[in-house]
């Protein structure tokens, strides 16, 4: 179909639209209806777009519906309709094809809809149009948010989408064909907005509070509005110059002048005054012509400077892939009154809206709020703006919001981001490279705002600048950033613009670097490397005894007391309890202190774990874990002592972690790659050594070569640059490649080289250094050919290196070698499974593996290598036999219902194998479907271990009668050793142990309660009764919101009353926040106390509980009396079930000793033991431990002294297995003493539950 040709339906639609009779454009009846049908229409178009072509010929917008919204604003319906119609029509037509495409067709149809937009971009540069657009959008903004419909939203939307899609149209210059200062379309439609006012309300959009949505479209319309501008140019608009100025402008001229007049005086010396008619023939002696003979040469000798053998030859065609990236920059001088308001409304916008709205945009790109490459607009306005206010009166408040460390890292990021994406994206690289050159020029623009903030006369501009420059220089990637991008140039993705623009921000950062690190004695920054490491083997770690841990706290102690516990202020300071670069919040890091505190202690460095246990003490204040706030010196030497004999865990690496919890053993050494981040002195001239390589030093040549076409400022970026390599490291051997002389010998040639005397001087500095150096170097004219990387400098200046010279070789002496030898006779027919391994001991000088082996064959003892290769666990059998399968599966299921399946097949398989092997073959045979089914089980607690039962749900809860479960204990007792009754009684003293510390923090717990009570008193009678009313509401509060979450996160103490505030600055209460374990705000980071995450809802509820006020003084003391045995009914009344249950564990234990003792001996001792346990049950009113350790201690047995006499006791036991003649009387009372033994232990606090076994 020619798309020329409308078609029918589509010319009756558009005929149906209205016509236009002179000025004034006439509706049809159903106008409205034929505006929707177009909008129908454009929705169905095909590929070319065949609508949207049909429509631009027939010129629909610029006769029907241009005039239809200037006449007819008042139809409102109608006007929505058309407005939505030409955002339609205008939209750009890479958006319609969604790439300029790659097939002939397609091109010209989507050339075709880009001459379309150019013409309607030239219709809407009128001032009427762009004024009803204003008024309308005037009219909308003045309703206020609650009095919006939906409609007025889209309307306001329409319009500056309308707005963005008319300026975004490109210039086509082939047609204006315009210059400089002249008025193109482009500025015509820039005046038709200035005239309409619709300038001011982009301003007001952007920064009124209620209209925060339209931020990305008022940017993005900002943006093509000062498409093709430079700043400089802004700035400078309608200002006289000054002197300096045209001075320099003279300057310029001048060195013009005299290149062309050198061009034209070397002109002049080519040929003589006198014509000659005979252009004659020479011959060139010594350059040979295809043949043998020399070539003939049939020109004038002033041509013979330009003879070359590729003159004739048709050139070479480059494929388009290695053809280098054109730049995109156009940048042309508009009219002067285009200018003058574009300069106005750049400062309005830096003075009242330029950080609001950078932040507005900035939260929407973070908060992924935005349309794809949206962050294209972004950069562009730092660009932008921040030169803009660098030319026009530096002040850096109006452009506050961009200049941080933030946005110095949001760049950096997106370059990175820009570059991976040109490297996968090949497709689309020239455009991820538009991005990333854009991204360049944002942070070239803002090193540039931070260098002259640093020449600023305020001195709090300059302090501002040195802390980013501090943060800049010592974060890695900063610094990395530049020298990556050079070594990552590709010239065929990347167009010269984006060098440049790179070697001159390169320029200034080593030249602020420079700066930084002359003001300093020592720079300390951050240091990246990456750790190359191999999994070792797990090396057994043998604990120190106790007398080695109480002879160590002898000496600790010894030296604090000397000392005084006084600590150095060095000391003091250098104390950090918390790895501050470790990823793990520094609120979890308390275990790894106490470690750290424990380490210390072991290596007898008292002072020094004194001073980390002060240090974590102010770290983490809240629950007394380090002490507390007013602790003494005595207490801290205790607390030393219970962190020396704490089993602490000990740090797992990630790798053997992982490796534990999979249940996989390592097959074979692989190596690890891991980032160790550390801190390291800087110096400026190894930081500049890193530039010196090849593939850096490659893209300054490449844009040395336009030296002609670059600033006078490049050029002496790029010079600088090479004088660094060359002069400042010594290095200018690297630049002795045979290209960059071609470019010097050019630069010399040049007729205008009075211009280049930068250049001009460094070139012969370096090939004056090249003649002296080849004059030593036989081979100088060779490795000009070569770029060349620093070891190659160092070959060429100190001397080339024989074959194998250099490499660190270990000598062998006749004597080890005969030792080897002998040993290698000795063990080569022993049936060892690694005879290197067996040899590497045995040595008297120690050799790596990797030695040993190539000096066992270079003696011929062996004849290759892989006849000494170390075998690899688990891989010499690889196939399964069906026997095989079958033990597999026997053993599977004969221990599927063990805690360590995997264990116990490992041990009794015949055919050894590997523990991965034998996992896969358990998964690829269907037994488990989860390799987690084989992990080693965890041991359950014992059942009503924490609840109080009878002894018939106790045995119930076993899974199996008593009488059955006697006989097996019956049957395992007579297969085992007496070592059981040992094993029996450590746990019976770990059991008491743990007990005992139970009972410490319960009388800790008493005393803190009774505490908290005198401090609320005390406030109480201060008059804060209702803060302390508030703070217990807060906690149950607390308590409960995380008993119904489950979740416990630290939640701040806000007081909204000025009661509360005053009350949160008073010394009595804010130590009673510290005692109850409320967390002080960190310095500098956070403002008010917080309740701490490591408060359990059962903590939080009983501090909540002794809050209570005592509201009648003179009942104080008995209050508290009733208060105080209260809670200790309560606490015991809570330990009343746990009690419970290990009494019943130690008589369970009892009865099976006993059953098993009287099949062998006789039943005495049951009878005996009875009576006992009545006499303990009636002492009903024993509450506390001591008495029944007092009872015990009448029955011939010390509780303190218990573990002096355990040796003695498993002795007496012994002997009493074994010895047949002992009377029944002895034996019954020994059984007593063990039962007591274990009742004392357990310390029973209420044994009430065995009333039952009175009777």
């Amino acid at each position: 179909m020619d798309l020329f040709m409308m078609n029918c339906e589509l010319l009756a639609t558009c005929s149906a639209l209205g016509y236009l009779e002179g000025d004034i454009y006439h509706k049809e009846p159903d106008c409205l209806e034929s505006v929707k049908d177009l909008i129908r229409y454009l929705r169905h178009e095909d590929d070319t777009r065949d609508i949207r072509q049909q429509l631009g010929a027939g010129q629909i917008l610029q006769n029907d519906l241009l005039p239809i919204i200037t006449q007819h604003t008042q139809d409102k319906p109608l006007f929505d309709a058309c407005i939505r119609l030409m955002v339609n029509l205008t939209q750009p037509a890479l958006l319609c094809f969604g790439k300029v495409p790659d097939d002939p067709a397609f091109r010209h149809h989507f050339l075709q809809v880009t001459s379309y937009l150019q013409a309607y971009k030239e219709a809407f540069a009128d001032e009427k149009i762009f004024t009803v657009l204003s008024e309308t959008l005037y009219n909308l903004l003045q309703l206020d948010w609650e009095q919006r419909a939906e409609e007025d939203n889209l309307l306001i939307e329409r319009i500056l989408l309308l707005v963005r899609n008319v300026l975004h149209v490109p210039a086509d210059p082939y047609e204006e064909k315009n210059v400089d200062d002249d008025a193109s379309i482009h500025d015509k439609l820039l005046w038709a907005i200035h005239m309409s006012g619709l300038d001011d309300l982009l301003k007001f959009l952007a920064c009124a509070q209620s209209e925060q949505q339209w931020s990305f479209h008022i940017l993005e319309i900002i943006s093509l509005m000062f498409r093709d501008q430079t700043s400089e140019l802004l700035v400078n608009a309608g200002q006289m110059r000054s002197a300096q100025e045209k001075q320099k402008d003279m300057q310029e001229l001048e060195l013009l002048r005299q290149k062309e007049l050198a061009e034209k005086r070397s002109r002049t010396l080519l040929r003589g005054a006198r014509h000659s008619r005979f252009r004659g023939s020479y011959v060139i002696q010594g350059l040979k012509a295809i043949g043998e003979k020399d070539v003939i040469f049939h020109q004038g000798l002033h041509n013979f400077k330009n003879y070359s053998h590729d003159v004739g030859k048709p050139t070479r065609r480059v494929p388009k892939r290695k053809q280098m990236a054109q730049d995109s920059e156009n940048q042309r001088r508009s009219a002067l009154n285009v200018r003058l308001f574009l300069r106005e409304f750049c400062i309005d916008f830096l003075e009242n809206c330029y950080n609001r709205l950078m932040y507005l945009v900035k939260e929407g790109l973070i908060r992924e709020r935005a349309q794809q490459h949206d962050e294209t607009y972004y950069l562009w306005a730092i660009t932008f703006f921040m030169a803009f206010n660098r030319h026009q009166n530096f002040r850096p408040d109006v452009v506050s919001e961009t200049i941080s460390n933030r946005t110095f890292h949001f760049i950096e990021k997106n370059i990175t981001n820009y570059y991976e994406m040109m490297l996968t994206d090949r497709k689309d690289a020239t455009s991820w490279s538009r991005r990333m050159h854009l991204a360049l020029k944002a942070y070239q623009e803002l090193l540039l705002t931070v260098n002259e903030m640093d020449r600023s006369k305020d001195v709090n501009i300059q302090h501002s600048s040195n802390v980013i420059k501090s943060n800049i220089f010592y974060l890695m990637e900063f610094r990395e950033i530049f020298l990556t991008l050079l070594r990552k140039y590709d010239e065929r993705m990347q167009p010269r613009s984006f060098l440049r623009d790179l070697v001159e921000s390169t320029h200034l950062f080593l030249k602020m670097l420079e700066r930084f690190c002359k003001g300093r004695n020592s720079l300390v920054v951050q240091k990246k490397r990456v750790k190359r490491r191999k999994h070792s083997q797990k090396t057994l770690q043998t604990e120190p005894t106790p007398e080695d841990l109480e002879q160590t706290w002898q000496i600790v102690s010894q030296e604090l007391r000397v000392s005084g516990f006084q600590l150095s202020e060095s000391l003091t300071q250098s104390a950090v309890p918390f790895d501050a670069t470790s990823e793990t919040p520094v609120d979890e890091q308390r275990t790894e202190a106490l470690g750290r505190i424990q380490d210390c202690i072991m290596s007898c460095a008292g002072p020094e774990a004194l001073s980390l246990l002060r240090a974590a003490r102010a770290v983490w204040p809240e629950g007394d874990t380090f002490g507390s706030v007013e602790v003494e010196p005595e207490e801290e030497l205790e607390l030393l002592k219970q962190i020396l004999f704490t089993k602490l865990p000990k740090s797992v690496p990630l790798d053997s972690a992982l490796e534990e919890e999979d249940g996989l053993e390592l097959e074979e050494e692989e190596e690890l790659e891991s980032v160790a981040v550390s801190e390291t002195e800087f110096n400026f001239l190894d930081f500049i050594k890193r530039f010196a390589n090849p593939s850096v030093v490659r893209p300054y040549i490449i844009l040395l070569r336009s030296y002609s076409q670059n600033s006078v400022h490049t050029n002496h970026c790029i010079t600088r640059m090479l004088h660094r390599l060359a002069v400042d490291l010594k290095m200018e051997a690297l630049l002795y490649q045979l290209s960059i002389f071609s470019m010097f010998n050019k630069i010399l040639e040049d007729p205008a080289v009075a211009v280049y005397q930068e250049l001009v001087t460094f070139a012969k500095y370096v090939l004056n250094r090249f003649f002296v150096f080849a004059t030593k170097n036989n081979k100088a004219f060779v490795e000009l050919l070569f770029w060349k990387n620093v070891g190659a400098v160092r070959e060429m200046t100190e001397g080339y290196n024989k074959d194998g010279e250099g490499k660190k070789k270990s000598k062998w002496t006749p004597e080890e070698e005969e030792q080897l030898q002998r040993l290698y006779e000795e063990y080569k027919d022993s049936g060892v499974p690694d005879i290197v391994e067996t040899i590497l001991p045995l040595l008297s000088i120690s050799h790596t593996r990797r030695e040993v082996v190539s000096h066992m064959v270079s003696m011929g003892l062996v004849d290759s290598v892989k006849d000494l290769k170390k075998e690899r666990k688990g891989t010499r059998i690889v196939l399964w036999t069906e026997e095989q399968e079958d033990e597999l599966q026997v053993l599977f299921e004969e221990f599927r219902d063990s805690d360590d399946v995997l264990g116990n097949i490992l041990k009794r398989i015949t055919a050894k194998r590997s523990r991965a092997r034998i996992v896969d073959k358990i998964l690829s045979m269907g037994l488990v479907s989860d390799r987690r089914d084989l992990y080693k089980k965890r041991k359950p607690s014992a059942p009503g271990r924490s609840s109080g039962m009878t002894e018939e749900e106790f045995f119930d809860l076993t899974g199996e009668p008593r009488e059955k479960e006697l006989e097996i204990e019956e049957e395992e007792e007579d297969k085992s050793d007496q070592d059981e009754d040992e094993q029996d009684y450590e746990e019976l003293v770990d059991n008491s142990a743990k007990e005992g510390q139970k009972s410490m923090s319960r009388d800790n717990s008493l005393k803190k309660i009774h505490s908290l009570r005198n401090m609320v008193q005390t406030l109480q009678q201060q008059g804060l009764s209702g803060p302390v009313l508030w703070l217990q509401n807060s906690l149950n509060r607390t308590a409960d919101d995380r008993e119904e979450d489950g979740v416990s996160h630290p939640v701040a103490l806000v007081p909204l009353t000025e009661e509360n505030e005053d009350a949160m600055e008073n010394k009595a209460f804010q130590k009673l926040l510290r005692a109850v374990g409320i967390r002080a705000p960190t310095d500098g980071q956070e403002s008010f106390w917080r309740i701490s995450s490591s408060l359990s809802v059962h903590q939080l509820r009983s501090v909540a509980a002794s809050l209570d006020m005592v509201e009648e003084t003179a009942a104080e003391g008995d209050s508290e009396g009733n208060q105080e045995n209260s809670l200790t009914v309560e606490m015991e009344d809570n330990d009343n079930q746990e009690m419970r249950a290990q009494a019943l564990r130690a008589l369970l234990l009892s009865r099976q000793r006993k059953c098993a003792s009287s099949k062998s001996k006789g039943k005495y001792s049951t009878y005996l033991v009875m009576p006992m346990l009545i006499i303990l049950l009636e002492a009903k009113h024993w509450r506390s431990k001591h008495d029944f350790l007092h009872i015990s201690t009448k029955c011939d047995f010390d509780y303190l002294c218990f573990s002096d006499r355990i040796e003695e006791k498993i002795s007496k036991k012994r002997r009493r297995v074994l010895d047949d003649d002992d009377d029944d009387d002895q034996r019954g009372n020994e059984q007593i003493q063990n039962t007591l033994c274990t009742l004392s232990f357990m310390e029973l606090k209420d044994v009430s539950s065995l009333e039952g076994w009175r009777s």
